[in-house]
């Protein structure tokens, strides 16, 4: 079993990120919705919103290791029958997911960052109450909290839907196009 990714196979390092981060997203858009309707519990609200941070933190570095290792290695090749257009959209959708995957805890980090909450109680962007995340400029600012949410928002809705295509494209290769781009992915070859 390669460590490495080669031209037709992904690394078992890969493979880890792929899976681990799919799981964390998942679960971040879930938490992230259900923790802004939560809001008849402030308590509850308050320690998913806090988990929802910290997640948001391990999966911008995973994000960061992901792109160095994909730098230093060679990507698996689509398969050769896939028509020039369907290369197309899944290059252009793998390049989103990742923008995506930046774009993400950057502007949640920038949103809590501008929030008032910080002076108003004291609540500190911290990463699994371990250490204290910086802040870029001086929390207060109900308008920066408010371009930043909103960005948050509507990339939090379109990293939903990249996903849910990026699936569909998996499964269409496994069960339609017969090819191996899923298998490489869950076996590696």
């Amino acid at each position: 079993m390669s460590t490495r990714n080669t031209r037709t196979t992904w690394g078992l390092p890969a493979r880890i990120l792929h899976w681990a981060m799919s799981l964390m997203i998942f679960g971040l858009i879930a938490v992230g919705f259900y923790s802004a309707e939560v809001t008849q519990d402030l308590m509850l609200q308050f320690t998913l919103v806090q988990l929802h941070k910290s997640w948001g933190f391990t999966v911008f570095v995973l994000v960061l290791i992901r792109i160095v290792w994909r730098l230093m290695n060679p990507t698996p090749a689509l398969p050769e029958a896939m028509p020039k257009r369907e290369r197309l959209i899944a290059h252009g959708v793998q390049y989103l997911l990742y923008a995506l995957m930046i774009i993400m805890p950057l502007s949640g980090w920038l949103m809590a960052s501008a929030s008032e909450l910080q002076e108003l109680y004291g609540i500190k962007n911290k990463v699994f109450g371990l250490f204290e995340m910086p802040d870029p400029f001086v929390p207060g600012s109900s308008a920066l909290e408010e371009i930043f949410a909103s960005i948050h928002f509507w990339c939090a809705l379109l990293l939903t839907l990249v996903l849910l295509a990026h699936i569909a494209g998996a499964v269409k290769h496994h069960f339609v196009d017969r090819d191996p781009v899923l298998r490489r992915m869950i076996r590696g070859r």
